[in-house]
């Protein structure tokens, strides 16, 4: 098909010439299909497609090279890259490269505000059906496996918790630390403590506050009936092994912080001082707050965000792993872009 083939030329026709090697040119080839099949249904209105993968990967370059060939519509599906403060710092499309086709769910999220896997669902969900309705194929680009899942399975319908029950789990696990809540929700919710590590702090204070906002372990909820999915997907992922992502997540902070990181955290601070802030949790961010705040040095605070960005990769690594559904591909052969550095205006 024309798509099958725009996607060759895309993905790999460069590299077929250069690596005649017969297993190579076959994964080229079920790439195209894959990818080209999955873009007409989702012209049709049928399906939609997903680009995954860890982050630094060259998940952007992938849609923009599709933007380039077919009536796309880029769909945020990473939880950092929703915040206004932060757009060299979560890396969000420039506004060059938003120019190409439209791009959605980009900083738009106050620091002070979160947006959870159910709400960012049903915000998604809106604009994948608005897109298919008006003749662009949804393409949903990004890194937060909790997001794609909570689109194409659905997720448990969980209330929101109240602001000021957040606020407090978060004092307590500042004070106590995270193994300490981990033992008391040990008491409270067996199951899920089990299945959680006692240093991770998101997950500790998200069941213990949901929990006390609901007065039913966190588990039980797990266990309710999810919505029916409403999308069918072809997932994308953007495969790159960890030791050959290390490098270029430690290149991808250095440009960063010549594109103007620091100066960016700098102004964030002066609009929302709180660490605790959900804009403020992401890795990049919270380094450079501790480093502003006279916490730690500038070199510890470089080697942290490196430290924390190969681990935070090594998860999504490991989550998007375990999905049989994705398929895996290498990035697009004409190259990964470099880190944002001019703000959307």
């Amino acid at each position: 098909s024309r798509a099958s083939k725009a996607c060759l030329r895309l993905f790999g026709d460069k590299d077929l010439e250069a690596k005649p090697c017969e297993h190579f040119k076959s994964e080229m080839l079920k790439y195209a299909v894959t990818l080209g099949e999955a873009l007409l249904m989702g012209l049709s209105g049928m399906f939609l497609v997903c680009i995954m993968g860890p982050t630094g990967a060259g998940k952007s370059a992938s849609a923009l090279a599709l933007a380039k060939e077919f009536p796309v519509c880029v769909v945020n599906a990473d939880s950092r890259q929703l915040y206004r403060d932060f757009p060299i710092i979560t890396a969000q499309p420039t506004a060059e490269e938003q120019s190409v086709c439209p791009h959605l769910l980009y900083g738009f999220l106050p620091s002070e505000q979160k947006l959870g896997a159910g709400e960012y669902a049903r915000d998604a969900g809106a604009l994948v059906r608005d897109i298919s309705q008006n003749n662009r194929l949804p393409l949903l680009v990004g890194g937060t496996g909790l997001y794609f899942r909570a689109l194409l399975q659905g997720i448990a319908p969980i209330p929101q918790v109240p602001g000021h029950i957040h606020a407090y789990w978060q004092q307590r696990c500042a004070s106590e630390g995270a193994p300490a809540l981990h033992a008391m929700l040990c008491e409270l919710d067996p199951d899920y403590a089990a299945r959680i590590h006692p240093n991770d702090r998101q997950r500790v204070t998200r069941a213990l506050e949901v929990i006390a906002a609901t007065e039913r372990p966190f588990s039980w909820w797990h266990k309710q009936t999810s919505p029916p999915p409403q999308f069918g997907a072809c997932k994308i992922g953007i495969s790159l092994s960890l030791p050959e992502l290390e490098p270029l997540l430690d290149r991808r902070i250095e440009a960063m912080l010549e594109a103007g990181a620091l100066e960016e955290a700098r102004a964030a601070m002066e609009r929302c001082p709180d660490p605790s802030a959900p804009g403020w949790t992401g890795i990049g961010c919270a380094e450079l707050h501790r480093y502003l705040n006279g916490d730690i040095s500038f070199s510890q605070c470089r080697e942290l965000w490196r430290k924390n960005t190969r681990a935070y990769a090594k998860r999504q690594l490991t989550w998007f792993r375990a999905d049989k559904d994705i398929h895996w591909f290498p990035p697009p052969a004409h190259g990964r872009r470099a880190a944002p550095c001019a703000r959307v205006p």
